[in-house]
């Protein structure tokens, strides 16, 4: 199935570059959620990961004619996602990120409190999804840029050793090394701290969430990670699933049972006025896409 839309993709490309507009229009509507997914993932909140997705889909727009296909077309869209990520300007949640070791004082702070006193409000699911949502994608934040992507790609999207390298544009020998220190400090913060991978800890999303509203961390009123109530319902489910795995898996299988997140309405519009405009450019000029 990969293999495939790889395939219909770089047929796309091909037309495209030649200045055919509904080729453009498939191409940007089959990577723009891919993209904003790692950049969600790389910078936490939705509104810096919108940016940071229109900055590189117009970068995979006008740079086009330079896929040679020496490598499948995601692999060639993750690298430009990648290179303009690692540049991208630092935003709020990237500033206040916390070391590996404040993040996990901060999470055992007050876990000598009932639960009761550190949680008075009333039981919220979608509360808590907010809590368990953006802690985990925090812990992302500990890493610097170049391990928190190895991570990314490595663990989360799964990628193979190789095409990761390729994407990073480093040895396989590096790449491996960026990645195993990033899993190690992953897996060592949840295995010690975190309730969800490890039942054992005392620590639970649930015991956390008046905490995170009163440090302005969780905004009841506006809630940005929350999943579906479908997906609220069937993650107990899924925590089962997640924790009869190796302990060593257990971390990516977590980020991995996120739901998906989407742009908002503005990036929506954004996006259809992107495609439309490069189109009429295209059109009325005789362009190629990569003239643009």
């Amino acid at each position: 199935m990969v293999e495939k839309l790889n395939t219909l993709l770089e047929d796309d490309v091909d037309q495209a570059v030649q200045g055919n507009q509904q080729a453009l229009t498939r191409i940007v509507n089959s990577v723009s959620q891919d993209v904003f997914q790692m950049a969600m993932r790389f910078l936490w909140h939705p509104q810096d990961a919108e940016d940071a997705t229109q900055e590189i889909l117009i970068k995979i727009i006008t740079n086009l004619s330079r896929f040679r296909g020496e490598s499948r077309f995601q692999t060639w869209v993750y690298r430009i996602a990648s290179n303009t990520l690692m540049t991208v300007k630092a935003k709020k949640a990237e500033l206040q990120a916390l070391s590996f070791d404040a993040f996990s004082e901060d999470l055992a702070r007050d876990l000598s409190v009932s639960p009761e006193a550190i949680d008075p409000l009333p039981f919220d699911a979608r509360l808590q999804d907010e809590v368990r949502i953006g802690c985990t994608l925090a812990m992302l934040l500990c890493l610097d840029r170049k391990h928190r992507l190895a991570y990314i790609l490595g663990e989360i999207m799964e990628l193979e050793h190789e095409e990761a390298s390729d994407v990073l544009s480093i040895s396989k020998v590096a790449y491996r090394k960026q990645l195993s220190r990033a899993r190690s400090a992953i897996q060592n913060l949840m295995t010690s701290r975190c309730g969800l991978v490890e039942p054992r800890n005392p620590c639970r999303c649930n015991h956390r969430v008046s905490c995170a509203v009163e440090r302005g961390h969780v905004d009841p009123e506006n809630l940005i990670f929350a999943s579906a109530g479908e997906q609220t319902a069937t993650f107990p489910e899924v925590l089962e699933t997640i924790r009869a795995l190796d302990a060593s898996r257990r971390a990516a299988a977590l980020y991995q049972s996120h739901p998906d997140l989407f742009a908002g309405v503005n990036f929506s519009a954004w996006l259809r006025k992107l495609v439309s405009t490069t189109e009429q450019m295209v059109a009325a000029n005789n362009l190629r896409f990569d003239d643009v």
